[in-house]
């Protein structure tokens, strides 16, 4: 970002501290969009990109980058974001835990068909650019990207993975994946009582802290995903196909009717839109004892966490890098229920 006339300017592939010649392509009322031409004083964080179609496809953004500088900006992205939306003066942010390999990490990619091109949008336009190999997806990847460039496709959209296991939703880097795991067992201390794993899918959290709690309350709309939690479940676990705002409330209304339930645990792991106002609600009213937050939008993430203040103290915000050459941003957050808190009416929460 840059000025001019008391305006900002967008750039992109552009690099904090650089000086470079742009050109504006687009103005609006409060901000205009350049395209750089070239690079005055280059940066000693930049990089060559390894992707041929870095610039034209509408994936990667940070390939010029090296990565350490990633991680630094998506770590500032974060903290300025809660200060900016959420209010948080001083988050108490940990360390980006960053992904054990930059590019073949992905282990799955949509491809789209259209008209004879076969590969990805392009950069802000709905037109497809053609792709033979993709560098951040794993090689199974893009053996199985070949095969379909081979095989005259229909027009349509393609999921290739790694694997033909069951069609459920899985984190794309399975290196990050397993650090988000390992980060919210150590997040979640040994206490009995009811851990509830809303938006749980397959059960990604719920199966790795089965043995920690007396019970465990899986909940997702996706009924397929819930039958493949239910094939290897135990004595202790609950797998059910709801609408979360309805299940959740239900559960934890009846966690706090029953004194002898002791200490309680909630999970969520929403969709890039947030939890939506009645989850905040239901959360900030019965104030599970741990809540653990997992984000992919920095945002709804922040707005959110001003809400849930009124019930909780932040006790730690984790970003991690599952998409490394890309903006995108997973985030834990470790709340703890306010012993101060008493139960009065919610002040409303705008959406």
């Amino acid at each position: 970002m840059a000025r001019t006339d008391g305006k900002a300017v967008f750039v992109p592939y552009v690099i904090d501290g650089e000086i470079v010649s742009a050109s504006i392509t687009r103005e609006h009322k409060k901000f205009l969009e350049a395209e750089l031409e070239t690079i005055v004083t280059r940066s000693p964080h930049r990089v060559e990109p390894r992707c041929p179609y870095f610039g034209r496809c509408g994936g990667c953004v940070y390939q010029h980058i090296e990565y350490e500088h990633q991680l630094a900006l998506k770590w500032r992205q974060v903290k300025e974001t809660l200060r900016r939306i959420g209010g948080l003066k001083e988050p108490p942010m940990r360390p980006f835990i960053p992904s054990p390999i930059e590019y073949r990490y992905r282990n799955r990619i949509t491809i789209h068909v259209r008209d004879g091109v076969i590969g990805f949008f392009r950069r802000e336009s709905n037109k497809l650019l053609a792709i033979e190999r993709c560098p951040i997806a794993r090689d199974e990847v893009n053996a199985k990207l070949a095969d379909l460039c081979g095989s005259n496709p229909h027009d349509g959209h393609y999921t290739l993975r790694v694997t033909d296991g069951p069609r459920v939703f899985t984190q794309a880097n399975d290196g990050v994946a397993a650090a988000m795991l390992d980060l919210v067992d150590r997040l979640i201390p040994p206490a009995g009582g009811t851990l509830i794993d809303a938006y749980c899918g397959a059960g990604f959290f719920a199966k790795r802290l089965r043995a920690r709690f007396e019970r465990v309350i899986g909940i997702d709309w996706d009924e397929y995903a819930i039958t493949v939690a239910r094939e290897d479940a135990r004595d202790n676990e609950t797998y059910v196909v709801a609408d979360v705002e309805a299940e959740l409330g239900a559960r934890l209304r009846s966690i706090a009717s029953a004194s002898h339930e002791g200490n309680s645990a909630v999970i969520v792991d929403p969709p890039a839109t947030g939890l939506t106002k009645k989850i905040l609600e239901i959360l900030i009213e019965y104030r599970p004892t741990q809540l653990i937050y997992v984000s992919c939008n920095p945002a709804t993430f922040a707005r959110d966490l001003a809400a849930l203040e009124q019930s909780f103290g932040i006790d730690s915000i984790t970003p991690l890098d599952m998409f490394p050459q890309t903006a995108e941003i997973e985030m834990v957050v470790k709340l703890t229920a306010q012993s101060s808190y008493k139960r009065l009416p919610a002040p409303p929460i705008v959406r």
